[in-house]
């Protein structure tokens, strides 16, 4: 069993399309794989997939390269993955499942100038967007998901959302009539997706023009 580290914090027919996304995701990557697989999700809110058949290690491994996992049992110097569930003062917590948090401290965020809080807006960063983070007495953001935010900040401007899949994301942008003004929406997470703007499209306008249709937290991130 892989238990994924993007959590499932929806309820009612909004549960269901995510779940039934998420198989979708895991029978296009394990589609040619001799392997069987089953999608549930724990009490913490994260997905696990049990996999059997003669593929199944592959098939785990695929899993863990692509959605990150959750595991107790972590090694100091090594990077996992957590989901941003509160910030203050002091820095980042990170869910890493069955309760338990992660405290990266301010001081090793390593993402510039301002408080944990002007950070998190400053690079989109929504709540539950999955994380990497280097374990150990005291943790710190993975030098990988450094080098990926401040990718953002330089690149073109973007639209994070949370609580919406990658497809209901798309189809917002359509609906508001801002089709032509993004690249592509990115998957961050099952339920955390960027909205990638053309170079000439204002991520706060956008942000704006979408807002009324998502029901979500929306961040801009501007170059």
């Amino acid at each position: 069993m892989v238990v994924l580290a993007s959590k499932v914090y929806v309820s009612g027919d909004a549960r269901e399309r995510t779940l039934d996304g998420l198989r979708g995701l895991v029978t296009d990557r394990l589609g040619d794989l001799d392997v069987t697989f089953d999608v549930g999700v724990r009490d913490d809110e994260f997905p696990s997939v049990t996999v059997d058949g003669p593929d199944a290690t592959v098939a785990r491994n695929l899993l863990r390269e692509e959605f990150g996992e959750i595991t107790p049992h972590r090694e100091d110097g090594e990077v996992y993955v957590g989901t941003l569930e509160h910030w203050d003062d002091d820095g980042f917590e990170l869910d890493v499942g069955h309760g338990e948090t992660v405290r990266v401290p301010a001081e090793n965020l390593d993402l510039g100038q301002g408080t944990p809080a002007q950070i998190r807006t400053r690079f989109g960063l929504v709540q539950h967007l999955p994380l990497r983070f280097v374990a150990g007495d005291d943790p710190r953001l993975a030098d990988e998901e450094v080098d990926r935010l401040y990718d953002w900040s330089r690149g073109n401007g973007r639209v994070n959302a949370n609580s919406v899949t990658r497809s209901e994301a798309r189809a917002t942008v359509n609906r508001a009539g801002h089709a032509q003004d993004i690249v592509t929406v990115e998957r961050l997470g099952l339920l955390e997706q960027s909205i990638v703007c053309n170079p000439d499209t204002d991520a706060p306008g956008l942000l704006s023009d979408i807002g009324q249709y998502m029901p979500a937290e929306l961040l801009a991130v501007v170059p």
